[in-house]
């Protein structure tokens, strides 16, 4: 007798264990849980944009050196082509003559922090006061404040990303890296960048590394013998509606 009730409480077991999970697991299919909904709606910047055309930007990041400035404003001259140059505001103090030729060729001068701090280590006031003080360095010498910024070092978290846009500025990271900084050979540069365009890409360059300049004419020939056309990155961009999927890349909404 004790037998039949051991059996009979251990189907039971059984029986109540599987009901309980076939209950967790239509729970967890029709009410996910809430981290997946927090994991969907991180910040993001924009790394590069959907586009149909062969459209592409190339920007330079300016924080330390100015050794090839006006080079790099003359090559993209001889080409007609119009970057984006993101600048520190402790480089507007040092250069305000490079940022107003940069301007003055047609280039758009924005946003890459005031002192080149981690973002994700500072507060959201201390993010937006940052971006402002850079802002208004950058006003003051072109008469145009800025509404990109490139946070530095590529580092960010939903704070800093948060912060950046209620200002109206939107954080612009890329997805193509020349790797230029690493002081990379020309040819190295050149495969790098030329390999991995695509409509809508965003090239991430800095003004002062070592062979960028010489690196330049043949990866812009290149790109236009391949039919793109080059506009900074206010032009690239999408306005109104739109989405920023989980890779970084800002799409028509709907």
């Amino acid at each position: 007798m004790k037998v039949k009730v051991f059996f009979l409480r251990r189907r039971l077991f059984s029986a109540a264990a599987c009901l309980l999970a076939a209950m967790g697991i239509f729970y967890l299919v029709n009410f996910p849980p809430a981290v997946g909904a927090a994991a969907a709606a991180r910040q993001l910047p924009i790394y590069c944009v959907q586009r149909d055309q062969k459209l592409v930007s190339i920007s330079f990041d300016a924080a330390w050196g100015n050794e090839d400035t006006q080079q790099l404003i003359d090559i993209l001259d001889r080409y007609k082509v119009k970057a984006t140059f993101f600048v520190v505001g402790e480089w507007v103090d040092k250069y305000p003559e490079s940022v107003k030729a940069l301007f003055d060729a047609g280039h758009e001068v924005m946003n890459h922090s005031n002192t080149h701090a981690h973002y994700p280590r500072l507060s959201a006031d201390q993010v937006v006061s940052d971006l402002n003080a850079c802002n208004d360095k950058i006003e003051s010498v072109t008469g145009v404040r800025p509404t990109l910024v490139r946070l530095p070092y590529g580092d960010y978290d939903d704070n800093s990303i948060s912060a950046a846009r209620s200002i109206g500025m939107e954080p612009i990271q890329w997805d193509v890296d020349s790797l230029d900084w690493k002081d990379l050979e020309a040819p190295e540069i050149i495969k790098r960048v030329t390999s991995r365009v695509g409509p809508g890409s965003i090239v991430l360059f800095h003004n002062a590394a070592l062979h960028t300049p010489e690196a330049l004419p043949a990866i812009i020939e290149a790109l236009l013998q391949e039919g793109y056309t080059f506009v900074p990155i206010s032009q690239i961009i999408l306005t109104g509606d739109y989405t920023i999927d989980h890779t970084g890349r800002q799409c028509p909404a709907g």
